[in-house]
């Protein structure tokens, strides 16, 4: 969609929208990033999976990509607490192909594959490289993440332990995870911030989701934008 058109559409939604989710709308989505991507596979424990999109909506993380290969991806409304309204979740769903699917499309969006793993050679999330976009993929908490992912990975990820117990559970990995990495974005010199056209898109994405009829309405202001045009 053109940037005139967005700014139009958006516009009309904040006439609809009380004046607090307007500021609200603002102040979160200058706070969202693309740069760093989630990636979950086959995670089973409900549980897990929704505490994960909720700390992706807490880190400003917009992206959260699942490959479904074995068992489906499913929120619980109690855990997620919302946060699903607010996450593009990408779905990966063919039984056959659904890890390639997904690692195809990631690269195809510029993002380097970053496995978590007790790889010998892995990086910490100090010292882990992030200049370029990353997608960061976790798997189960038993198994962790297939062969195919760790060989097709361009870093190894893993978090130091200082205990007994071999791994923190899935959830508390990715918080723990992210928090390092959101604080190191936040001192970085390179953008890593959607731009303001896509800090617009966003937000009438977000509109749509949270107001009856949302997608029509979005319809309506683009026709109305057309007929203006022209």
């Amino acid at each position: 969609m053109n940037t005139a058109e967005n700014t139009y559409v958006l516009q009309r939604f904040r006439e609809i929208l009380t004046p607090h989710k307007v500021a609200l709308f603002n102040r979160i989505s200058e706070e969202r990033t693309r740069h760093i991507s989630i990636v979950l596979e086959d995670i089973f424990q409900e549980h897990n999976a929704s505490a994960v999109i909720r700390s992706c909506d807490c880190f400003g993380i917009q992206d959260l990509y699942t490959i479904e290969d074995k068992n489906k991806y499913v929120l619980q409304r109690n855990i997620a607490l919302g946060s699903g309204r607010w996450i593009d979740l990408h779905r990966f769903t063919n039984k056959e192909t659904a890890s390639e699917d997904c690692l195809n499309h990631l690269r195809d969006k510029g993002y380097k594959i970053v496995a978590t793993s007790p790889h010998a050679n892995a990086y910490t999330p100090e010292t882990l490289p992030i200049e370029e976009p990353m997608a960061l993929m976790f798997g189960t908490e038993r198994r962790g993440l297939t062969e195919s992912i760790l060989a097709n990975a361009d870093y190894h990820l893993t978090i130091p332990m200082y205990g007994f117990t071999e791994s923190f559970n899935l959830s508390v990995s990715v918080a723990i995870i992210l928090q390092t990495l959101r604080n190191r974005l936040e001192k970085a010199a390179f953008p890593w911030k959607l731009s303001m056209e896509e800090q617009d898109a966003l937000q009438i994405i977000w509109s749509t989701r949270i107001l009856n009829g949302g997608e029509a309405l979005e319809k309506q202001f683009r026709t109305a934008h057309l007929e203006k045009e022209f």
